[in-house]
């Protein structure tokens, strides 16, 4: 066999190699899991900013945005499964239907939904809420803060943690929300630093069960974001090890 031969031999074994693991990774990611990282503070003290989770797609079924750039090939949802109340959930924000959003799912079809005096009520019935340690809160300046710190448990016994970082804080008392079918109720674990199902205007409103993604499934990696990307040097003093593999909601140690 001549070198041109086996030189074109090789580079077309490369490229097939090449498109056989896009294709499996776009599989992958459209059916089973897609990796999701988070970018803001709204579900501490549950998701740090620079933890990185796996979402199961399969979880709710299939919906358009759960293809590839939300190519609308199809109208509602396939193998549809309805999410759990305490749910951690990834969506597409139902006023653009681009942009990924994580939070906790508290209120389903056809429950009422109201927060007063920072207390969640479902269905005219306030959910258990017991003060828990406080929460040492680090700032962008390095800066340390004691917050009140929740355990809820909402219908049906999930229980995880909320944060009170305001008293009286400007969502802390809302209108009563009714879930029509079809839709449901989401809010942030970070009570007072979350724009969730509580804000009409400029926030997220209610979801629509076509904009669900995936639910949060684990942790498979977090960083603090001290080292930049090519300290290599100082990446291990940068990755949270107590956080990874843990499954989302599960309450740790910070």
């Amino acid at each position: 066999m001549s070198k041109n031969k086996r030189r074109k031999g090789g580079l077309g074994e490369t490229l097939r190699t090449v498109v056989y693991a896009v294709l499996i990774a776009v599989v992958i990611r459209t059916f089973a899991y897609e990796p999701f990282n988070i970018p803001s503070e709204s579900m501490l003290p549950t998701l740090l900013v620079g933890d990185y989770l796996f979402v199961s797609k399969f979880s709710y079924g299939y919906s358009r945005h759960s293809l590839p750039f939300g190519l609308p090939l199809y109208k509602g949802r396939i193998f549809g499964r309805s999410p759990e109340r305490g749910d951690v959930a990834v969506f597409k924000l139902p006023r653009d239907d681009s942009t990924d959003y994580i939070k906790r799912i508290v209120g389903l079809p056809g429950d009422t939904v109201q927060v007063k005096q920072g207390v969640l009520y479902i269905n005219d019935t306030g959910v258990e809420r017991v003060r828990t340690d406080d929460y040492i809160y680090h700032d962008s300046l390095g800066r340390r803060f004691r917050v009140p710190q929740y355990a809820e448990t909402l219908p049906g016994g999930r229980r995880h943690q909320t944060l009170d970082l305001i008293a009286n804080g400007e969502h802390d008392n809302t209108r009563e929300f009714e879930v029509p079918l079809g839709y449901y109720f989401v809010m942030g674990d970070n009570r007072d630093n979350s724009l969730d199902s509580r804000v009409d205007a400029g926030g997220v409103g209610l979801v629509p069960d076509d904009n669900l993604v995936g639910r949060a499934e684990i942790l498979f990696f977090s960083t603090n974001g001290r080292a930049a990307w090519w300290e290599v040097w100082r990446w291990p003093l940068s990755i949270r090890f107590s956080r990874l593999l843990q499954r989302v909601g599960d309450q740790t140690d910070q």
